[in-house]
């Protein structure tokens, strides 16, 4: 068959350990085949990053915004030992956390749901999307390292010269200090995209945050919410029959977990760093959730929810057999696939990116899945397949439906 053509690239950015494995069995196997690929490449693994002072996770974020959408792997957000590991420069801050920050999104996940893998929470019939904050907060903050005795202030200087302080502790010895900060605007944007988001789905929206001891930080979040829906959603959310609530962070949890499923549940940018994981892992696995970054300018950045597979590719450096799960990447690839079909008027890959899920979730109904799918599964006598293995049997089941 003729490979489908492609109008404008994707940014393509490039990740880390066993996903950077798994992202190049992707392309040749899935996709190089049938379409005429055009991306943009950017780096993002941790050696380049620190050889271009991460400035290539800059240029990869600002060509998002020239192109409108982009495809990013898995990528390593260093800490002390990963320092030592790859003899980087500094300790580079989060690939995602610099993107999200100059894109001004807000990333909505999604868990992969398919026959035969049950969610860990009995009464969750339906997918839980997440959306997450994607701006600020401990993932911008600066930290230090007291030395002994102080005292530690929160100072702001107005543009006058103004200033306010606000004592944060008084310390008798060592300790760790973190500042964190948040914009109106992005909040505002986070909001809105919410908002939009469960208008364009037609789910229920709930947002949490911890307002009750956070009076200042976290009630600046939950009041301008609660303006923007009074003021511009309200009605169109009445009259889509959907509702909007907020409710603490604690009790959200609770009520998470005795609830069915079928609602956008908002947080801010860490809780939803940790619920998303939580709740893709009970649906079945962290590799079985969706992610993608909506700005509210228009563009999308897709990825896979988790991390970079590091124990499978210390396995893969040994020439040991892996059974990493790829299904997160690959429906990063068609969700970026078939929004950029979409926006340029591309049927033919609109087409191909259902397929190409419709060709995954097949392979695992039929019995063909990875380890960590093999472990929880309902149907009897799975098929373990190896990491290539498993990329070829979508292959396979791609190729019929073509």
């Amino acid at each position: 068959m003729e490979k489908i053509k492609m109008i404008t690239p994707l940014v393509e950015m490039d990740g880390d350990e066993m996903t950077r494995i798994l992202w190049k069995m992707i392309k040749e196997e899935l996709l190089s085949p049938f379409i005429d690929l055009k991306t943009e490449y950017y780096d993002l693994g941790l050696e380049n990053r620190d050889a271009t002072n991460d400035q290539v996770t800059v240029d990869s974020a600002n060509a998002t915004k020239k192109y409108g959408v982009a495809v990013k792997c898995a990528t390593i957000t260093p800490n002390g030992a990963r320092m030592t590991e790859y003899h980087l420069k500094e300790m580079w801050k989060s690939p995602n956390g610099t993107i999200r920050a100059i894109l001004d999104g807000t990333v909505f996940r999604t868990p992969i749901v398919v026959k035969g893998i049950e969610p860990c929470v009995k009464n969750w019939k339906k997918p839980i999307t997440l959306a997450r904050h994607a701006y600020g907060d401990v993932y911008k903050a600066s930290e230090i390292k007291v030395p002994g005795a102080g005292k530690a202030e929160l100072v702001f200087t107005a543009e006058d010269g103004t200033e306010t302080r606000e004592l944060i502790h008084e310390f008798k010895g060592a300790g760790v200090l973190q500042g964190m900060h948040n914009t109106e605007s992005s909040i505002t944007s986070f909001a809105k995209s919410c908002f939009n988001y469960a208008l364009d789905t037609k789910q229920d929206l709930w947002f949490a945050t911890k307002d009750t001891i956070s009076k200042k930080y976290d009630h600046t979040f939950k009041d301008i919410f609660q303006e923007i829906f009074d003021r511009e959603y309200k009605e169109k959310f009445e009259k889509a029959g959907i509702t909007y609530f907020y409710t603490l962070i604690d009790d959200a949890v609770a009520r998470v977990m005795k609830a069915e499923g079928g609602f956008i549940w908002a947080c801010k940018n860490y809780d939803g760093d940790v619920m998303s994981d939580m709740v893709s892992s009970a649906f079945g696995s962290l590799a079985m959730m969706t992610s993608v970054l909506v700005s509210p300018d228009g563009n999308f950045e897709y990825e896979a929810a988790h991390g970079t597979v590091q124990r499978h590719y210390y396995k893969y450096l040994k020439g040991e057999e892996t059974s990493t799960n790829s299904v997160a990447t690959i429906f990063a690839w068609t969700g970026a696939l078939r929004k950029r079909g979409e926006l340029d008027q591309i049927p033919a890959l609109m087409e191909f990116a259902d397929k190409l899920e419709a060709a995954t979730v097949k392979t695992i109904e039929s019995g063909r899945m990875t380890k960590d799918l093999a472990l929880i599964t309902s149907i009897e006598n799975p098929e373990v397949l190896n990491s290539e293995g498993f990329i070829k049997a979508v292959r396979e089941e791609l190729e019929k439906s073509l």
